[in-house]
C-alpha cells in the first residue's frame, strides 16, 4: 500500500529534513515493517527531487531501519517477535551486570542524565509521541551499557538497538497506557541506584514477559548457564 507523507515541520527539501519525515513515519507506524518505500511516490508526495530522498534512504539504511534490495527497491526492515525474544533472553542476563557496573557513575556524575532521560520518557509517553518515547526508551537502557566501562557489553547493545527500535515502533502501540512504560523504567532506575540488581533482573523479566506476550523467559543466572 502506498502512503501519503506530510511535512511535520516547515517544508524542507534537504536530505536531513526528508530523513526526519521518513524516520518518523517508520517509527510511528505510518509505514509498517516490510513495506516498500517507493521513491517516485514519496518524492511526489513531498514535492522533492530524487537526490535528497536517496540520501535520506541511505542514512536510514545505515541506521538499520531500511534495507535496499537490488532491482526491487527500499523496504522497512522487519523484526520478528522471536528476534526480540532471543535478544531479551540475553539481556536479562547481561543488563543487570551492565547496571551494576554503571551504577557508581549513574549515582554520581551522570545521575542528572539518567533523571533527564526518565523525564523525557514521561513527557513523550504522556503526549503519545511514539517516536520520541522510543528514542527515550532506548536511550535509558543504553546508559547502563555506555557507562559500564565494558566494551563487549557496549558493542552488544549497539548490535541490538536498531532491531529493538523497529520492534518498539509496533509494540508501543499495543500499550493501552503509554505512561506505564515510563513508570516501569523509573522503577528500573530506582532499583539500579539502590544496588538491588536481583530485583532489577526480576523487574526486567516481568516487563519483557508483558511486552512479548510469551511464555516466561528462562531465569537462569549467569552461573547456571
Amino acid at each position: 500500500m502506498d502512503r501519503k507523507f506530510t511535512w511535520q515541520e516547515q517544508r524542507m527539501t534537504t536530505p536531513d529534513g526528508v530523513y526526519r519525515v521518513l524516520r518518523t513515519a517508520i517509527l510511528n507506524g505510518t509505514v509498517p515493517p516490510g513495506e516498500q518505500l517507493r521513491e517516485t511516490h514519496i518524492a511526489a508526495d513531498l514535492g522533492i527531487s530524487r537526490s535528497p530522498l536517496r540520501e535520506a534512504l541511505t542514512k536510514l539504511e545505515e541506521e538499520g531501519l531500511v534495507v535496499k534490495v537490488p532491482f526491487r527497491g527500499s523496504f522497512v526492515v522487519e523484526v520478528s517477535a522471536r528476534d526480540v525474544a532471543e535478544i531479551a533472553s540475553v539481556r536479562v542476563l547481561v543488563e543487570p551486570y551492565a547496571a551494576e557496573l554503571s551504577a557508581p557513575t549513574l549515582r554520581g556524575p551522570e545521575r542528572l542524565r539518567l533523571k533527564q532521560t526518565i523525564e523525557e520518557l514521561y513527557r513523550a509517553t504522556d503526549t503519545n509521541d511514539i517516536p520520541a518515547s522510543i528514542d527515550a526508551h532506548l536511550r535509558f537502557h543504553r546508559l547502563f551499557y555506555e557507562f559500564s566501562g565494558n566494551t563487549a557489553l557496549h558493542n552488544m547493545w549497539n548490535g541490538w538497538e536498531n532491531k529493538l527500535r523497529l520492534y518498539l515502533a509496533v509494540d508501543h502501540r499495543t500499550y493501552s497506557d503509554l505512561h506505564e512504560i515510563a513508570v516501569e523504567h523509573e522503577k528500573l532506575a530506582e532499583l539500579a541506584l539502590a544496588g538491588d540488581f536481583d530485583a532489577f533482573r526480576q523487574e526486567m523479566v516481568s516487563q519483557f514477559q508483558n511486552a512479548l506476550h510469551e511464555e516466561p523467559l528462562q531465569q537462569k543466572s549467569p552461573q547456571q548457564t
